[in-house]
């Protein structure tokens, strides 16, 4: 049997890939939210308030926005993961999960092999929403290379930028440089076969999403060898903005789930 490594993530003073929020309570379960494309992990702050007093709310900074503005983004999935597990993770800690939207939820997945393969304990769940499964062929071309007036048409497709920075040249020349990196890092993915996560996994999909369909969704029941889940709500690809009360409340029913098949010392029941 392998010999597995317990992990914990770095404090927040040592660094700047995460921002702890106070849950106000005995902390038992952290969950690490990864951003989508050209997102801040701001957007997750608000979270903390909808959940348990025993589950943290931990924000992963990324380079390039937010806080680490003027740090270069990373552009492969490969060194973006790397980096992560290299950074937060270095000692003995609380039992975790991982949530992400879109690139988030690439990025949740292959931080839970790439723990796996190191020998650590990994996330008792993975929590993916708006990506579909990591097998599934891209049915698009790459947008990453695109110049920038077609890449602003593709942005006002997608849905997931204010139309005021896309409308704004200032604005759009600032914040293009991110969006490429991120969708480099997207376009760019490669899919490695390996063995199932032996974690759960749940994923959340928008019923008005045309470029994740609900069996694209279902292509992540391939990546466990544990339980699956599905949940649908109304909405886009940005559901998780559209539909945000409803699916926060399912989101925290599903976590407290996790919560609860913890033993007090947060080990697996």
């Amino acid at each position: 049997m392998m010999n597995m490594t317990v992990v914990k993530p770095g404090s927040a003073s040592r660094s700047p890939w995460l921002e702890h929020l106070p849950t106000g309570g005995d902390l038992r379960l952290r969950m690490f939210c990864f951003p989508y494309a050209g997102g801040n992990a701001q957007l997750f702050r608000p979270w903390q308030r909808f959940f348990s007093p025993h589950v943290e709310v931990c924000p992963v900074h990324l380079p390039g926005r937010g806080r680490r503005l003027n740090e270069p983004a990373f552009t492969s999935s490969k060194t973006l993961v790397k980096a992560i597990a290299d950074a937060i993770f270095d000692g003995p800690s609380v039992p975790f999960v991982f949530y992400g939207h879109s690139m988030g939820a690439l990025i949740s997945f292959e931080l839970a092999r790439e723990l796996r393969r190191r020998g650590s304990i990994g996330p008792r769940r993975l929590f993916l929403s708006g990506r579909r499964g990591p097998t599934v062929t891209n049915r698009e071309p790459p947008t990453y290379n695109l110049p920038d007036d077609e890449l602003i048409v593709e942005l006002k497709r997608l849905k997931g930028t204010p139309p005021e920075l896309l409308n704004h040249p200032e604005a759009a020349e600032f914040f293009l440089p991110l969006l490429r990196a991120d969708f480099e890092v997207v376009d760019t993915y490669v899919y490695e076969s390996d063995e199932p996560l032996s974690c759960p996994i749940t994923v959340y999909g928008g019923l008005e999403d045309e470029f994740v369909s609900r069996e694209d969704l279902r292509e992540w029941q391939k990546q466990t060898s544990a339980t699956f889940q599905e949940r649908m709500f109304a909405g886009d690809h940005f559901f998780i903005h559209d539909a945000k009360s409803e699916f926060l409340n399912v989101l925290l029913t599903d976590v407290l789930k996790t919560l609860n098949t913890l033993d007090g010392e947060g080990r697996l029941r």
